[in-house]
C-alpha cells in the first residue's frame, strides 16, 4: 500500500515540478499530502471516502450480546 502511495506522490507532484531546493520540495510535498491526498482524494480501502472524511465518520459499536446457549 505504501509503495502505491509513493508512486502516486511521485507521479502527481514530484515528477511534474522543478524545485529550487530541498526546503521548497519539502513544503510542496507536505502541502500535497495534507491539502489534497488526505482531504480530497478518495481511497477505495476506506469505502471511497477521503482520509479526513473517514476519520470524521462516527463509529458505531455493536453492543456485546450474550449467547442464548446455556
Amino acid at each position: 500500500m505504501m509503495e502505491r502511495f509513493f508512486l502516486n506522490l511521485k507521479m502527481e507532484r514530484v515528477w511534474q515540478r522543478h524545485y529550487a531546493n530541498h526546503d521548497e520540495a519539502r513544503r510542496e510535498i507536505n502541502q500535497h499530502i495534507v491539502g489534497l491526498y488526505n482531504a480530497v482524494r478518495l481511497h477505495s480501502t476506506l469505502g471511497y471516502l477521503s482520509s479526513v472524511a473517514y476519520e470524521a465518520k462516527p463509529t458505531v459499536k455493536e453492543p456485546i450480546s450474550l449467547s442464548e446457549i446455556t
